[in-house]
């Protein structure tokens, strides 16, 4: 089952078919409780109206027991015997015995010979009968469950079991029952009523839910509608439906196009950067393709410094571009740790063919010292591009000033030169942008340098930024996070 709809639906469905299966069996069992409590409660009754008459001396076989159909009556002894049951009690169960035939005992109540037949007199009813001394018991009552058969139908009762003593002393317990079958009929047809509305339950839960997921997962499908056609399209212009809503829909939506636009501005940044590297790529490998055909066909024409001249700047261009490759694939720096002074003085005393003298300053560190973490040789193409850059435009004087500042350090290169107007000085950190047009391309370079070195601090968790320097010039500042 792949749909997400279709396992909503299902999920839903069984969830809702559980709760209402087990709502379903409490309310029966709750149901089933009361009704049986009401009928133990008719049986209570019943129990205690017989055994008051055996209270007051009513002879076992004038006991008036009511309806036994509704109410089966069942009196034992002491010792368990039978000594009197409701008219018609063919069958009983669920009293603690069977026995439906009364065996009295010798004496018995309401009888002072023995002939049988003064029962029937009318001086005999109470005669030797003291009723004030006969009780009836006040204890809550036993219950239990069981059935009886009167007149030929069985049916299944509550029987309620209540204690009493005749005025001889002696203790009768009188079982008597209330049917079930009013119990059993409203449990039947609830229960019944239960599973005919069931299946009708779950399936309108399962439409609903169907319906709901499937509105709801609309927007999921126009997204994914239209990512597909922009797959299809390669066109990264392209954007998905943002619904108006503020759910997670369209959070995703929302996301996804910022996706796109990020990688619509990656590929273009691929494209002109392609574009830009063959262009640059093209001019040099041109410039000695002509200066080697020329030295070909006239060996004492060929310029070998300008052929060396051009293979040493195609080189330099493809080291630069090789580093912006690792740098976009994500390489991670390195994780050595450099004394930042020191690496400075090392780059700076290598550079022997300057046009003007580099001066180094470096302030005495604090307390984290003037150590960072990261690529040496990476940092130090950093510290090379500055140089070349504040070379190329200074006019007497290059500064280089090393200092420990909020838990790091920094590097300042500052020139003379005629500084970077305010406006541009986001831009000159772009790739191949070179603001001086007029400028040579020997003497102008490619415009890697300084977008390599931002792209190489950002790496190492710095920043590079630049800003005016007095009067004339620009001032460089590359922070590095301090070690740790």
């Amino acid at each position: 089952m792949r749909s997400v709809r279709a396992r909503a639906a299902l999920g839903a469905t069984v969830v809702v078919a559980l709760a209402l299966v087990a709502a379903g069996l409490a309310a029966l069992l709750v149901l089933r409780a009361n009704l049986t409590d009401q009928a133990g409660l008719q049986a209570e009754v019943a129990a205690r109206e017989t055994a008051g008459q055996l209270a007051l001396d009513v002879p076992y076989d004038r006991l008036e027991t009511g309806d036994e159909e509704d109410h089966p009556v069942q009196v034992t002894d002491e010792d368990g015997r039978v000594v009197a049951v409701s008219k018609d009690l063919e069958a009983i169960s669920g009293t603690g015995t069977d026995r439906v035939t009364p065996q009295p005992p010798p004496a018995a109540p309401g009888k002072g010979d023995d002939d049988g037949d003064r029962d029937d007199d009318d001086d005999d009813d109470g005669a030797g009968a003291d009723p004030g001394r006969g009780e009836v018991s006040t204890e809550d009552p036993d219950f239990s469950n069981g059935t009886a058969t009167v007149d030929g139908d069985r049916a299944d009762y509550r029987f309620a079991s209540v204690e009493a003593t005749d005025s001889a002393g002696l203790t009768l317990t009188v079982h008597a029952g209330a049917p079930l079958a009013a119990e059993q009929r409203a449990v039947a047809s609830v229960r019944a009523a239960m599973l005919a509305a069931l299946p009708v339950v779950l399936l309108v839960v399962a439409g609903v839910t169907w319906l709901v997921t499937r509105r709801a997962l609309r927007p999921v499908e126009d997204i994914r509608r239209e990512m597909a056609a922009i797959t299809a399209s390669e066109d990264l212009s392209r954007r998905v439906p943002e619904p108006a809503s503020r759910d997670e829909v369209a959070r995703l939506a929302r996301t996804t196009n910022e996706t796109l636009t990020a990688l619509e501005s990656s590929v273009d940044r691929q494209r002109r950067f392609v574009a830009d590297a063959s262009h640059e790529l093209r001019s040099p490998i041109a410039s000695l393709r002509t200066q080697l055909e020329v030295g070909a066909a006239h060996p004492e024409l060929l310029d070998v410094e300008g052929a060396v001249a051009d293979t040493v700047r195609l080189q330099v261009l493809a080291a630069d571009l090789l580093l912006l490759a690792r740098l976009d694939a994500g390489e991670r720096p390195g994780n050595a740790r450099l004394e930042l002074g020191a690496l400075v003085r090392e780059e700076v005393s290598q550079r022997t063919g300057d046009r003007i003298p580099v001066a180094v300053v470096v302030s005495a560190p604090g307390p984290g010292g003037l150590e960072v973490t990261g690529s040496r040789g990476q940092l130090a193409r950093v510290i090379g591009n500055l140089l070349d850059n504040a070379q190329r435009h200074a006019v007497s004087s290059v500064t280089v000033e090393v200092r420990a500042e909020r838990g790091g350090a920094v590097v300042a290169v500052t020139d003379d030169g005629a500084g970077v107007p305010e406006a541009e000085r986001m831009r000159i950190f772009e790739r191949f942008v070179r603001l001086d047009d007029a400028r040579a391309r020997d003497d102008g370079g490619a415009g890697l340098g300084l977008a390599i070195a931002r792209d190489v601090a950002t790496r190492h968790g710095g920043r590079l930024t630049v800003a005016g320097a007095g009067e004339r010039g620009a001032r460089f500042e590359l922070w590095l996070p301090g070690s740790r």
